[in-house]
């Protein structure tokens, strides 16, 4: 159970948001207010409140922020895309979750057969939906997508872009500290400071050691943190005069460092693909990378249901780096073989919240089946209407993206997008294996979608003014670089 100060935090951070807004740009602060709760607030305490969503580590800083934007910043955002598929996609994400509800009325209850009739367990049954759940349910979805609008309104500038891969870099090395003293004495750090630990003990250990894990949800999402950082550092060299470089790359090597020893092979991998990209690759080429890995995490599970996807070949090479990784991954696929039966069921609309999406004992309700990837949920949740949602909320950006790279201006390079644009699609990759959709990302596609506006109207140029012509005056220097400097580079890349 948490303890008193997990709740306390969860209450102070609207504060914490209001002094941010007050001392920091606004891109900072939008960010910080975002991603500081993300790291830093409790993960299993929240408040259970009549007809809303609960009050969560996710949901207390997407408010806060957008509030603070709201009335203390006085800068308004808009919920509507200029595009007429952004806007479709957004209204599924929305509006679609309502035939979820109205199609789920019906209560699951589990019996055994008797002799004459079946005997009814107390308690072994899963509530249908109704109108409560209606009215939550939406503005749950609204509250998701806060860091998405507040996003494609002030970060889709060089500055916010910036801001969103220096934010990366700085979290991951305060991070790094408790990180390293888990890896060395085992993860400890929520207990100590929250009064519990948010997952199972077991999976933190790993080859003779421990992994990291802090305030996260899992291990494997601070491994893909450390892992976006690091990519992070990589593309950000690449802007900064030579003595900043070196900074940089050092603190690139260092990540890389720490994410060996948070032992996920899956981040590995991704760090090992990206790499090179962020290191050498143009803009038009990591945008165009980012599409194809944007439309195979969007195709997966049509792909999946077709037997398109060669598992056991996947399952064959996995055992000859790992027998146990082979194992956990056949785990996985057996787990979605068996969730997908059952969301078939319900394909359009899905089976909705309560856990009715899962495979359950037929005369105890017990869980059979554990859903690991993000879209194996929302399947199984919000059928195809709120994958397709979903994924073309966060996807459809880099579509747009690189529909309108023809209408770039010659010699224009917008230096941090390739970099954002490939964060986001690896994102949408791990988010086939693991849950792990956060704000910050979110946040990517935001800014993302907000470029994509931007050019599609004509208005790009080399520091990307403002997407609404309010003209955003551009840094002199960035660490350190002269303008000078800036515009040699550009011509190179």
């Amino acid at each position: 159970m948490p303890n008193a100060l997990a709740y306390l935090m969860l209450l102070i951070w609207p504060l914490v948001c209001v002094a941010l807004f007050k001392k920091l740009s606004l891109e900072r602060a939008i960010i910080w207010s975002i991603l500081g709760g993300y790291l830093i607030l409790p993960q299993s305490a929240e408040f259970d409140l009549p007809l809303v969503p609960d009050m969560t580590k996710t949901s207390i800083p997407n408010i806060s922020a957008f509030l603070c934007c709201i009335f203390m910043a006085k800068r308004p955002v808009s919920f509507w895309p200029d595009s007429w598929g952004m806007r479709i996609v957004f209204l599924g994400f929305v509006v679609g979750v309502v035939p979820t509800v109205l199609t789920n009325g019906d209560a699951i209850v589990f019996s055994i057969l008797g002799n004459t009739a079946p005997i009814v367990f107390s308690g072994a049954s899963l509530p249908g939906l109704g109108l409560r759940d209606l009215l939550s349910v939406v503005i749950n979805q609204v509250i998701i997508v806060l860091p998405f609008f507040m996003a494609r309104r002030y970060l889709c500038t060089e500055v916010g872009l910036r801001e969103l891969l220096y934010a990366l870099v700085i979290g991951a090395l305060a991070y790094s500290l408790p990180a390293l003293f888990e890896i060395r004495f085992s993860p400890q750090i929520n207990i100590w400071v929250y009064g519990f630990f948010q997952h199972d003990f077991e999976q933190m250990i790993r080859q003779g050691g421990f992994r990291p894990i802090v305030f996260l949800p899992h291990a494997l999402w601070l491994a893909f943190f450390v892992m976006s950082a690091a990519m992070a550092a990589i593309a950000l060299s690449r802007v900064v005069e030579s003595h900043e470089r070196a900074k940089l790359l050092a603190v690139a090597v260092y990540l890389l460092v720490l994410l060996v020893l948070c032992k996920s092979l899956g981040s590995l991998i991704y760090a090992m693909l990206l790499a090179p990209v962020m290191l050498m690759g143009n803009v038009r080429m990591q945008v165009r990378l980012a599409l194809v890995f944007a439309l195979v995490a969007t195709l997966y599970p049509m792909m999946r249901n077709n037997g398109w996807i060669p598992l056991d070949d996947v399952l064959a090479y996995a055992e000859a780096y790992s027998p146990e990784r082979a194992q956990s991954l056949g785990y996985r696929f057996n787990n979605e073989q068996e969730l997908l039966a059952r969301a078939d069921v319900k394909p359009l609309f899905g089976w909705g919240g309560w856990g009715r999406n899962l495979v359950r004992h037929a005369e105890t309700g017990e869980i059979l089946t554990i859903p690991d990837g993000n879209w194996i949920i929302v399947f199984g949740t919000f059928g195809w209407v709120g994958y397709i949602a979903q994924m073309g909320l966060i996807g459809g950006p880099l579509v747009l993206l690189w529909s309108q790279m023809k209408r770039w201006p010659s010699g224009v390079i917008l230096r941090y997008l390739g970099p954002v644009a490939l964060l986001l699609a690896i994102t949408m990759i791990d988010m086939l294996i693991n849950a792990i959709l956060t704000p910050y990302t979110w946040m990517m596609a935001g800014a993302i979608l907000g470029v994509a506006e931007t050019c599609r109207r004509g208005l790009c140029a080399p520091d990307l003014n403002d997407a609404n012509h309010e003209t955003v005056k551009a840094p002199r220097t960035v660490m350190g670089a002269s303008t000078s400097g800036k515009r040699a580079r550009q011509k190179r890349l």
